[in-house]
């Protein structure tokens, strides 16, 4: 058992002053005041000194970090998740982008296999598969040559239990209703992503089974008063969950702010869309894919100078939404936490400090920096 006490506990429903929090074993036990959560006798007692207890981040779109591409190499979720926890990351999607199917198979071997023996660290939940199904002309980073349709022998065994968790595809190209309609049924989140897609083609998507988008705005038509495309698809059917990238480059802080006052905290969902890149310094060189990629300050470039993805980290994120929005650190937490478990159908088991709920959990400053997070009841890591 560990026994947090004198923390300030924020959560997307509430924040308790001198607040306490029971773990035992990989679960939460008990949450509430001090005086109303007392410590039991033999468990580890860590006194959080006034700093901010919050649940653990769900990463929804993360390509890599540290220098390791899932993509170009599956074998290095493992190595990757070990690290994600200095972030306050203890859960997340794997993303692999655009590759063969038997990539693609390799990648699923890797999370269907389970943890290696002795594994410490964020926990991997499936892949967001992010292509092959796309548009070729909104490819972005993506090879155009591994861009395929969505006929059913392409997502044979794509399934939670298959290791897929997510899949992000182009609704207007051909196959790609029938393949949401499946995928859908077998609990795999659909997004749509990497698309020209008209409003209507994006309509019979959410109709046939979409619940998600990926980076609102990046690789998709322009939002046009007349023609507003998926973009304004994705603002206005509350039945669907809206990614987007808060590194202040892929989507300007003040239109960060207008989705934020459109759509709140229960439908937008904060993501980094991070590469290898993230954790190296600029003027370093990574891959994504087949590419390599340039890291810049702010952003990850193809050598023609396309953006290619992110270098922030999720905690860098929740800052930059607190600033770019003037939100409450509960309402920022939510786009990170409650949002995407509910769209994972986990909502009441991970991203919560409620009773019941997986022990994952995270310390944060005053200045919101990570000073320590645990996963499944485990400390992972202290600063």
């Amino acid at each position: 058992m560990i026994y947090i006490h004198n923390a300030t506990i924020v959560s997307p429903i509430e924040t308790i002053e001198n607040g306490a929090l029971l773990m035992e074993g990989d679960k939460i036990k008990a949450v509430g005041p001090d005086q109303q959560v007392p410590c039991p006798e033999g468990a580890e007692k860590i006194d959080a000194g006034g700093k901010y207890l919050v649940p653990g981040l769900i990463e929804m779109q993360l390509n890599g970090g540290f220098g390791k591409d899932f993509t170009a190499d599956p074998a290095t979720i493992w190595e990757v998740s070990a690290d994600l926890a200095q972030f306050g990351v203890t859960t997340f999607l794997p993303t692999v982008i655009t590759s063969t199917i038997p990539n693609t198979a390799k990648a699923r071997k890797v999370i269907t296999e389970g943890k290696p023996a002795g594994y410490k660290g964020c926990n991997p939940l499936g892949l967001h598969l992010e292509g092959p199904f796309l548009n070729p002309e909104k490819k972005g980073a993506h090879n155009e040559d591994y861009i395929c349709t969505a006929e059913s022998a392409n997502i044979e065994g794509w399934s939670p239990d298959g290791g897929v968790r997510l899949v992000t595809l182009a609704p207007e190209m051909p196959d790609a209703l029938d393949a949401i309609k499946t995928l859908s049924d077998r609990g795999v989140v659909v997004s749509a992503g990497h698309t020209q897609a008209t409003y209507e083609e994006a309509m019979a998507g959410f109709d046939a089974g979409i619940t998600y988008g990926t980076h609102l705005f990046n690789a998709m038509p322009p939002l046009h008063h007349r023609k507003p495309g998926l973009p304004g698809a994705l603002l206005y059917d509350e039945r669907v969950t809206v990614g987007i990238i808060v590194d202040g480059v892929h989507v300007h802080p003040s239109l960060v702010k207008v989705v934020w006052n459109a759509i709140g905290p229960k439908r937008m969902n904060s993501v980094t869309d991070a590469l290898a890149a993230m954790g190296l310094p600029p003027g370093s060189k990574c891959q994504l894919g087949d590419y390599d990629v340039i890291v810049t300050e702010k952003v990850c470039t193809l050598e023609d100078g396309t953006i290619s993805g992110a270098v922030i980290s999720l905690d860098r994120g929740l800052r930059n939404l607190v600033e770019f929005t003037g939100c409450s650190l509960g309402e920022a937490l939510e786009t990170m936490t409650t949002t995407p478990a509910k769209r994972l159908g986990l909502e009441g088991k991970i991203g919560s400090l409620e009773a019941g709920a997986q022990a994952d959990m995270v310390l944060l400053t005053d200045e919101l920096m990570v000073d320590a997070t645990f996963t499944s009841g485990e400390k992972v890591y202290q600063k």
